[in-house]
Formats: C-alpha cells, structure tokens, sequence
C-alpha cells in the first residue's frame, strides 16, 4: 500500500489508498456521513441488495481472473430475501474479491476500488456522489499537475547536465588547436566522452598509476571550475528561479 491521501467530502474526511496503483477508497469513511457509530451496519445494508452483489460481481469477473463465479452465483441467487447478509469479509474470502479489501488496526476498515465506491456513493445520496465526485477529479487534477511538474523539472536537469558535459568536453577533450574532421573522430569514442567530461582522462589514463596525485588532483580542480561556471551560467537554471 502506498501512503494515504485524504479528501473532504460535506465535512466527512475519506481515505484513498493506491494498491497496485489503483485507488481504493474508504467506505468506512463514506458511511460516517450517514452514521458515524454504525459504518459497518451501513455496508452491510448496501452489500445485502441484490443490484450491489451484481455490479460487484460484474466488476470481479471483468478485473480479477481469480473470482469465484460459483461462490458468487450462490450470493446472488439469496441476495434481497429477509435473511440474507452479507459482510465485506465474508464476501472477500468466499469469493476471492480483489474490488474490496478489508484492513484491521486502527487505520483499518472497507476499501472499495473507486468503481465499486462511486456505486456506494450513489447508495448514500445524490448529493453526497456530487461532492464526492468533485472532491475526488480535483485531488486527480492536482496529482497530474504535480507529476507534469516533476517532468519539467527532470527535463530540465537533464538539459542543464547535457550542457555542462558539453561545456566540460569542450574545455577538457577537443583542444583548440584540432581540425573539424579530428573533432569528430574523438566525439566516436563515447566510452572516453564521458570519462573525460566528468573526470579529465580516459579510462586508461585514469588507471595510469605513473601519474603523480599533485597533477591528478590540479586537472580534476580545473574540470570542477569548468563545470561550476557552465552551471552558473545556464539559462535553465536562471529560469528555475
């Protein structure tokens, strides 16, 4: 399970759950607003009609090749007589159900998969499905806007640590002095590329041992202020702020 996220519906506070990145929604908090002592009689109550065994079972067949259709077939055939009820984990564990969960301790309750809990929704009163809808599309609306900003934000990184490579490797690997056709002939080899944008030598170069460390340390200094200065400069960067 992923952390939880809350919304406010007509004063009633709801848990949404991700499982397998799915939302799964509290019917125990959704029942408070119609009882806050009895939310488990409340389920109970909805789960018992006939029309609520169907569109569960629907939802099963079509999502969970694990559903017992069986087990189902005998709930529905008793499903709206006087005598029948019918618990969330008692149809969970008869009919393998994956569209509720129930959870124990002190956060635990009934969570339904957001189809099965609009349908509770519906169950409650028009006007709470209303808000409840709306309340639910604005956290959606405010979870995309976040991740549409964390994209920009990697493109933009990726873009800045593009430039300062660039910056690095024309500072350190194409000496001014090469001709545009030896300038091509260095950028092929891409394995030395990097080693020499982010360290100053080539792989063999780095594992040289005849290098003095005083000369080792002073060519990586110059990388360092190389790089610094290309990101203190790049315009990505100056718009971030």
């Amino acid at each position: 399970m992923a952390k939880n996220k809350k919304i406010i519906v007509e004063g009633s506070e709801i848990t949404i759950l991700q499982n397998d990145e799915n939302d799964f929604i509290s019917l125990t908090d959704m029942a408070r607003y119609r009882d806050q002592e009895r939310t488990n009689y409340i389920i109970q109550n909805w789960m018992r009609t006939r029309s609520v065994i169907e569109f569960c079972g629907l939802w099963e067949q079509l999502n969970n090749p694990g559903f017992k259709r069986i087990e189902f077939d005998a709930f529905k055939s008793e499903s709206g007589s006087n005598s029948f009820t019918l618990t969330p984990q008692k149809w969970i564990e008869t009919t393998n159900a994956k569209g509720i969960i129930s959870k124990s301790g002190r956060y635990g309750g009934t969570f339904a998969h957001r189809d099965i809990a609009f349908e509770f929704a519906t169950w409650i009163s028009a006007e709470f499905k209303f808000y409840f809808i709306k309340e639910f599309q604005r956290l959606k609306a405010d979870e995309n806007d976040r991740l549409k900003l964390e994209w920009n934000l990697q493109r933009t990184l990726a873009k800045v640590n593009y430039h300062i490579h660039t910056d690095a490797i024309k500072e350190n690997l194409i000496p001014k002095e090469l001709s545009k056709s030896q300038i091509s002939f260095v950028y092929a080899n891409e394995a030395d590329l990097l080693n020499v944008a982010l360290f100053g030598f080539t792989a063999k170069q780095w594992r040289d041992k005849k290098k003095r460390k005083k000369k080792r340390l002073k060519q990586l200094n110059q990388i360092a202020i190389t790089q610094m200065t290309s990101l203190v400069a790049n315009q990505q960067i100056k718009k971030l702020k």
